[in-house]
Parts: C-alpha cells; sequence; structure tokens
C-alpha cells in the first residue's frame, strides 16, 4: 500500500508570511536562504570550496586580490599569430604577472604589473623590453597636480622595473 504524505509546505499557501511572525520579522539577509552572508552556518561547504579565505580564526582581515599570471609562451603565441610588420610590438597587461614559462622569440615591449626574474630575463634577451606599469597609472592618477606638463605625464604614466634590491 502506497503511503501518501502531504508536504508541509501545502499549508502555508495562501498564507503571507509562512509562519514567520510578523512581516517586518525575517527580513534580514541571513534569513533570505542563499542570498546574504548571515546564516552562515547552512552554507559552509559553499565556502569551503570556493571561498576559502572566509575560513579564519577571529578579528578583522582584508581579502587581497590576486593577480592574474600568464606565461611567456602563450605571449608569444599571440604575438606569432599577429606578426606586426616594422618595429617592435607593444603589450599591455595590466593587472597581469608575466611568468617566464615558454620561449619568446619576437622581440616585443612588454609592459605589466609584473615580472618574474625569468621573464625579465628572457624577454631581454630576445630583445625586447619589460616595463611594469605602476598601480597609480593602472587607475589614470598619480600624475600630481593638473597642472603636469606632456612630459611629467608620460614619465610617470610608464616607469622602468628598478633592479634588484
Amino acid at each position: 500500500m502506497v503511503l501518501r504524505i502531504k508536504k508541509k509546505s501545502r499549508k502555508y499557501l495562501g498564507n503571507r508570511r509562512w509562519g514567520a511572525g510578523n512581516i517586518k520579522n525575517n527580513r534580514g539577509a541571513g534569513d533570505r536562504g542563499g542570498v546574504g552572508r548571515g546564516g552562515v552556518k547552512h552554507k559552509f561547504t559553499y565556502i569551503v570550496v570556493y571561498e576559502r579565505e572566509r575560513i579564519r580564526s577571529k578579528g578583522f582581515f582584508h581579502l587581497k586580490k590576486k593577480m592574474k599570471e600568464i606565461n611567456l609562451g602563450s605571449i608569444d603565441n599571440q604575438l606569432k599569430k599577429l606578426q606586426t610588420q616594422g618595429g617592435k610590438p607593444t603589450v599591455e597587461l595590466t593587472g597581469f604577472k608575466i611568468l617566464g614559462s615558454g620561449k619568446l622569440t619576437i622581440p616585443a615591449i612588454i609592459k605589466a604589473s609584473a615580472f618574474s626574474k625569468g621573464a625579465e630575463e628572457k624577454i631581454k634577451k630576445a630583445g625586447g623590453e619589460a616595463i611594469v606599469v605602476t598601480k597609480a597609472t593602472e587607475t589614470g592618477r598619480g600624475l600630481g597636480s593638473s597642472k603636469a606638463t606632456n612630459a611629467d605625464a608620460s614619465t610617470a604614466q610608464v616607469s622602468q622595473k628598478p633592479g634588484p634590491q
């Protein structure tokens, strides 16, 4: 014999708040299930998989954004596809760190937020330039006063990477 049990949600149909009391109660993000960060207990498996940095013992912390990484080999492949004629091609990758995996066969001017030591050596060996773009120039700020000349603006926007310190 088949046992047919009605679901509990059937008794709440036609009711405005599903047993939560007054309409003003349960308005917070934690009461909306998967919406807010409140009521983390039932979302713990999601946090373990996708947001490991949120698990901590106590206190405040800052979620630091990690730079995206790209290898020299993939930059070289893209440059081979483009095959620019005359002069060195310029590649601008703000927010990226260039890693030294692969070879660079085409001399190019590469502007990025950071370079690994191996990548910098390989770029110079190929006859190119590795130029670090500072954080201030990525946002378009840091040019000093509003009366900056063209020469000041060009030197402030892009600066050479300093040697080993």
